[in-house]
Formats: C-alpha cells, sequence, structure tokens
C-alpha cells in the first residue's frame, strides 16, 4: 500500500464499503475457514465487477501463492494474480505510466490499524514441519529481519503516534538463528522496550521447542512489554505431539509453561490446541481435558483437525476422527475454558487495570488491558456519555466492577 501510494495512488483498507475502482485481495490459504473466506471475497468483487461497480481485480496473497492455477481456470474474471510476495510486480502492473518514485520517497508502510496500535513482523515462514501445517509450504524456510530493521521500523511506527506493538511471526522463537546463528528475540525485544512512548509489547506466536527462555527475563525486567504470551502448543500427551511432529514431550512442555509462570508473575498465556488430530483417541483426549482444567490457560482457543494438501498429514495418516467426533470434541474443551476464563475474569473486579482505548460502540468506550491482543481477546467495556471527550487511543485507569466469560465492565477513574 506504501509504494501504491508513492506512486500516486489513493489506498483504502475496505472490504465491506469499498469506493476504489480497482480492488486488490490478500488471501490466506492456512485452513479451510480462511480458504473459504477469501474464495468468497474474491467472488464477491467479481459480482460487484459485474455489476459494474468495479474496474479491475487484482488476488494476491497465500492462497495464490498455493493454487494458482487452479484459480486463475477457476475465477477467469480476476484480472491478474500475484503470490504472497510480490508486492513489486503488483505495483508495476497497476502503475501504467506513472514514474517509479525514489525509494527515500517511499515511507516504511501504511497503516490499517487504528493509529495508536500496529502488528510489527519480524520474521516469515517456518521450518518446523508439524504434521498439520501447510505454512513451510506457503511462506518457505524462515527468514528473519535483521534487528536494525525491525528497531528502524518500530521507531518511525512510534513517531506516527503507534503506542502499542504487537510484535508477531509464524515462529519467534526461531528469531534470529538464520541472520545471527543464535537465538536473538531476548535482544530484538529488550531494544524495541528501549523505544521512548512505546507503552505496550505484545508477542505473537512461540513455538514451545526451543523456546528461547533469555526472552522470560527480559519480559519481567520492562514495565513495557506486556506479560502476555501466545505460544501454541497444540496438545499435552507425549503421543500426540509426537503424531504432530513437535518434537517435544509432555514433560518438556508442561516444565516450559511453569518456568514461564515462574519467571514472569501474573503473565497471561495464551495457546491454541488442536482437537482431531489423526490417531488422537478417547483417552488422549480425555487427558488433554484434564490438562486443560490444571493448567487453567487465561487465553485459549481451540479448532478441529482439517487435511491440509501436501503436508505430512495428508500424506502419511488416515483422518481417522469423524466430524461429528471432532465438534464434540471442540464444544466440550471450549467450555471447559469458559468456565476457567469466567473464574479468572471474576478475580479481576474490583481491581484497578491500565485500558487501552480502541473505539466507541454506543454508549460503551472499548478497550483493552495488557493482557488482552486486538481482535482475539477478552474486552473492557466502559459506559460514558456522548457527550464527553472520547479517549481513544489513550491510556487511562480502570474500576473493574462486572466481569462476564471473556469481557470486563468498568469504570474510569481518572
Amino acid at each position: 500500500m506504501a509504494r501504491l501510494e508513492a506512486n500516486g495512488f489513493r489506498c483504502y483498507h475496505d472490504a465491506e464499503c469499498p469506493s476504489g475502482r480497482i480492488v486488490v485481495i490478500n488471501t490466506c490459504g492456512f485452513i479451510g475457514d480462511a480458504k473459504e473466506e477469501s474464495i468468497n471475497t474474491i467472488l464477491q468483487f467479481v459480482a460487484r465487477k459485474q455489476a459494474g461497480k468495479v474496474d479491475r481485480i487484482y488476488v494476491m496473497g497465500c492462497l495464490s501463492q498455493r493454487y494458482l492455477k487452479d484459480l486463475e481456470d477457476e475465477i477467469p474474471e480476476v484480472d491478474k494474480w500475484f503470490g504472497k510476495f510480490d508486492y513489486l510486480n503488483l505495483v508495476n502492473e497497476l502503475q501504467e505510466q506513472v514514474q517509479s518514485p525514489h525509494p527515500s520517497a517511499i515511507k516504511p508502510r501504511h497503516i490499517t490499524t487504528p493509529k495508536h496500535t500496529a502488528y510489527l513482523k519480524i520474521s516469515e515462514g517456518c521450518n518446523r514441519l508439524c504434521s498439520y501445517c501447510a505454512i513451510p509450504l506457503i511462506t518457505g524456510r524462515h527468514t528473519s529481519r535483521p534487528i536494525e530493521d525491525i528497531v528502524k521500523e518500530a521507531e518511525w511506527l512510534q513517531k506516527e503516534g503507534v503506542k502499542e506493538l504487537n510484535v508477531i511471526a509464524q515462529d519467534l522463537s526461531s528469531y534470529g538463528l538464520d541472520l545471527y546463528q543464535e537465538h536473538k528475540l531476548p535482544e530484538l525485544i529488550d531494544r524495541l522496550a528501549g523505544i521512548d512512548g512505546i507503552r505496550w509489547i505484545r508477542l505473537h506466536y512461540a513455538y514451545p521447542t526451543d523456546f528461547p527462555e533469555g526472552l522470560l527475563a527480559v519480559m519481567a525486567k520492562h514495565t513495557n512489554v506486556c506479560k502476555y504470551l501466545d505460544i501454541a502448543l497444540q496438545h499435552c500427551t507425549t503421543h500426540m505431539l509426537t503424531q504432530m511432529r513437535r518434537h517435544i514431550t509432555q514433560e518438556q512442555q508442561d516444565a516450559l509453561i511453569h518456568r514461564i509462570r515462574e519467571i514472569v508473575p501474573g503473565i497471561h498465556i495464551r495457546t491454541t490446541l488442536m482437537v482431531g488430530h489423526p490417531g488422537e483417541t478417547e483417552e488422549d483426549f480425555e487427558q488433554l481435558c484434564q490438562w486443560v482444567k490444571q493448567m487453567r490457560f487465561e487465553r485459549m482457543g481451540a479448532f478441529a483437525y482439517c487435511e491440509e494438501d501436501g503436508t505430512y498429514a495428508a500424506k502419511h495418516y488416515k483422518d481417522d476422527v469423524s466430524e461429528e467426533v471432532k465438534q464434540q470434541r471442540l464444544n466440550t474443551l471450549m467450555a471447559i475454558q469458559q468456565q476457567i476464563s469466567a473464574e479468572i475474569q471474576e478475580a479481576k473486579v474490583n481491581q484497578v487495570y491500565s485500558v487501552l482505548i480502541d473505539r466507541r460502540e454506543g454508549d460503551y468506550l472499548i478497550g483493552r488491558t495488557e493482557w488482552d491482543s486486538p481482535e482475539v481477546d477478552c474486552e473492557v467495556l466502559i459506559k460514558q456519555e456522548k457527550t464527553k471527550a472520547d479517549p481513544i487511543g489513550q491510556f487511562v485507569q480502570v474500576r473493574i466492577t462486572r466481569a462476564e466469560e471473556f469481557d470486563l465492565y468498568g469504570q474510569i477513574i481518572q
């Protein structure tokens, strides 16, 4: 988007009420639901094109990277398809007679999130080769960005008004191994924490195997590194972790969780679990349920296994758990987590927290604590008359007055 703007285009990030005559759709090809959403979005804009509301449609991203030929044959109404990293060819296709600007005229990026928060990607790709995952097939091997480049972008974001950085990668744990031959995530986060004006730094998505434990001391040291870690664990039994090719045992994984909580008191761990992977027995699932009750993750999501083309599981395993059983297991697991979440949230009542206000909805200001990432986690709802100034993008002190399973209610005290 920044490159297009440097070439004279005006870019808007709006899939609901688009006003532009040229549409660029960035797709996901990770799991079935994401593929379906991507295809439906493309077809939605094809209909707009046929109705004369859109002139040209271009598609890029993971889905077109993976299924280019099939998509070209199935949806010929799309003017051109591009891969995930094919930014320059997309710009060249669109710029026509516009003269390319000098590189110094191109800003680092176009921010599509609210101006006070941003995502900061530090690497691309993954070397882990888990049985069920297509990410390495789409994005390739893990490639870290240099520390200096990331810090420079973070400094630019801060100058643009960003106060919260959500540091992301498909595998944070491997950051630096390719460039520096050693774990560099602790050093990177330490550098980012030193940027004046960055109030929150939150981490997504760590991998438990070969976890850079030096990161925990950095998290404990800096008040602006949120006591929050998104680490996808997927399962608990050694049997299933082996089936999934996670290269870790239950004992090793449990020990890591305990060390995280010991070194960073008060941390909220967010994890993702999978049910119905080939080979998951009733005993495996029962152990998973008991483990979730024992671990009491502050934030947890789950999904049912879906066979992905080209993965190890698709080639070597039989999808032997029925869809009905997968859904039953998913519902059971999330019901357990709902109760745990309700109890954790209830414990926050009458406490005072720093809350970052994201937006207003009706009579409520909607914000988040340091333990809540945008879009995926809990929110704090604060009733306030519309006549008062909205502190959107600001940190306020909030006393929690009521809790639900996944959200909190509170009032501003200063």
